[in-house]
């Protein structure tokens, strides 16, 4: 055993704690099972780094499908390609009006404790509208996280790589062949590029980057080729860090195979969410898993926890649990 299983399993024994180790020993009885499991991610999770472990579970085959953020999905790329430039700020909360204009004249991006040097997003940018660019001439049309498999399994930026490429969930995504849908891509820089470069002439037009629905119309068919009822094994689980787009949509292919298709389709046969979001009047964030069972996404069997506090330090826990650590 582990030393992080054996201390969750001796310290962790109520409240969130409990209820992060019951996640855990779930998430695991689920793919002992034959299940497979798909990770949502919200906030900044590639900027906090969570592909040092996130990418150990994709090589693991504990992950088999990602729905994220443009964001997230852009970040641990920038993240590839400038981490020893990144500058950390841990006096964040004590920053100054005027301290920010400071950063946004340095070219530095706030997150939180973490700024993004802009450069880096232009090192990214020029390889992405070549791509783009081709991409329309030649008819062809990609989803955002094709595009930048092309450009991470080309080689040209290995030798630009400043963090490890072990510990990118991008890289490990792209070895192991699994999707990547971005809901909302264009609320990302790289998609705010793109229709930058499509309104300047750079890029001829919008139809290389494949649709939001076309990407849902995807999710659909991976879920139906992965739900468990062609060999008995359990529906596909679903582990949302966050809230948001990236966990909505994907949670939706259930009740849309089965409220608009009019088709007969396992539920989600797994659900956990780690949030710090308040249960408000109508936020997704916060709302407990129950109130998925009124939209058809969850069964009232379904193994379902809220683990109520940051993920950038429960998910980690939690997923060295499930590698063994």
């Amino acid at each position: 055993m582990g030393a992080i299983r054996e201390f969750m399993d001796k310290h962790y024994r109520h409240f969130n704690a409990r209820e992060a180790v019951a996640a855990a020993r779930a998430y695991e009885a689920h793919l002992e099972s034959g299940g497979r499991m798909l990770v949502s991610l919200a906030g900044a999770m590639s900027t906090a780094e969570l592909g040092i472990i996130l990418a150990r579970m994709i090589r693991e085959d504990l992950v088999h499908a990602i729905s994220c953020t443009g964001a997230n999905l852009e970040e641990d790329v920038f993240n590839l390609l400038g981490h020893d430039d990144y500058v950390t700020l841990p006096d964040w909360r004590a920053l100054s009006a005027q301290d920010e204009v400071d950063l946004y004249r340095r070219g530095l991006n706030r997150v939180t404790d973490t700024c993004i040097p802009e450069d880096i997003m232009r090192n990214l940018e020029a390889r992405l509208i070549s791509r783009w660019r081709q991409a329309c001439e030649e008819g062809e049309r990609k989803f955002p996280w094709e595009f930048l498999y092309d450009v991470l399994g080309s080689g040209e930026l290995d030798e630009h790589y400043q963090a490890d490429p072990r510990d990118s969930w991008l890289v490990a995504a792209r070895e192991k062949g699994i999707p990547v849908y971005s809901p909302g891509w264009e609320d990302s820089t790289t998609g705010n590029m793109f229709a930058a470069c499509v309104l300047t002439g750079t890029v001829p037009h919008h139809q290389c980057v494949k649709t939001g629905t076309e990407q849902f119309e995807h999710l659909i068919k991976w879920y139906r080729d992965n739900n468990g009822e062609a060999d008995g094994s359990p529906s596909v689980g679903f582990f949302q860090i966050g809230g948001g787009i990236a966990g909505d949509f994907a949670i939706c292919a259930v009740p849309s195979i089965i409220q608009d298709m009019k088709e007969e389709t396992p539920f989600w046969g797994y659900f956990c969410q780690i949030s710090d979001a308040e249960v408000s009047y109508g936020g997704y964030s916060g709302a407990v898993p129950n109130e998925k069972i009124t939209w058809g996404k969850l069964d009232a069997d379904t193994p379902k926890f809220l683990i109520k506090s940051d993920a950038t330090i429960v998910a980690p826990l939690i997923f060295g649990y499930v590698l063994g650590d």
